[in-house]
């Protein structure tokens, strides 16, 4: 068998994964590796023009900071939930001021009490729920949290189902080569892998991930039932066109105030 070789595996689902096992992973690299995976200007012009001036936003799954630290330099009221310690504790030390809000928890039954002018769960997080009922729980947990006129921005990747696996290569120095390897089955809807770190001097490190992913028509209807309608939807934080070519949509749910249900201004 040649090194490296690509192997379909046929398997469960990673076994002793929880919701915290990718933060507690990532959380000394991520900084390092996923700080430019989006526009972080373009993403706090939009929250802070849906949130208005000292706005109360609310990010699941806010990891180290990425984008709350700078939505709260905006004059933001922001709060942050992750289930993860090890990325609070980066968030933390990254935020000496205390400038965002921080509730340790899952990001459905741990939601904090408040009413939010916008909640923002981005880059994917929300795939990090397990199943289609996790993820309608979800909008329907951040339904009752936001203000009647409130916004819920999704920001996630548009699915090209696919099943198999793959192995390639993340990056290569002299002394470190980080391997990713990763298995998708398209009938479930799921993808989990691992990141594997090589060092001459520190041995093996994996870093593993998995995802549900769900349908932009899915997440539309689980909006629907939690009361939520599509107000906005974008090809990124740019606010590019959504096409059927997009790789990436940015959508923004909005919470109809009972004031429109009942005249009828709002699509149900």
């Amino acid at each position: 068998m040649r090194p490296w070789a690509v192997i379909l595996v046929e398997d469960d689902a990673m076994r002793g994964y929880t919701s915290s096992s990718y933060g507690d992973a990532f959380a000394d690299v991520y900084d390092d590796w996923y700080h430019g995976v989006s526009d972080v200007d373009a993403t706090v012009r939009l929250i802070a023009r849906l949130a208005g001036p000292r706005g109360r936003v609310l990010e699941l799954g806010v990891g180290t900071g990425r984008l709350a630290l700078p939505l709260s330099q905006a004059d933001l009221r922001v709060t942050g939930i992750d289930s993860s310690t090890r990325m609070l504790e980066q968030l933390t030390a990254n935020d000496p001021d205390r400038t965002v809000t921080v509730v340790h928890g899952d990001m459905v039954d741990d939601l904090p009490p408040g009413s939010f002018d916008v909640v923002l769960v981005a880059y994917n997080t929300l795939f990090n729920l397990d199943s289609h009922a996790r993820q309608a729980e979800c909008f329907a947990a951040v339904s009752t949290r936001i203000t009647d006129g409130g916004s819920f921005v999704v920001e996630a990747f548009v699915p090209e189902p696919h099943t198999g696996s793959q192995v390639s290569v993340r990056s290569i120095t002299t002394d470190r080569v980080v391997l990713s390897a990763s298995q998708h089955r398209a009938d479930e809807q799921s993808a989990e892998g691992q990141y594997i770190e090589i060092t001459e001097g520190g041995g093996v490190r994996l870093r593993p991930w998995a995802i549900r992913w769900s349908t932009v028509e899915q997440l539309d209807a689980m909006a629907h039932e939690a009361g939520l309608t599509v107000a906005e939807r974008w090809g990124d934080v740019d606010q590019r066109s959504f096409t059927t070519d997009s790789e990436r949509h940015v959508t923004i749910y909005r919470r109809n105030s009972p004031r429109d249900q009942i005249l009828g201004t709002v699509e149900p």
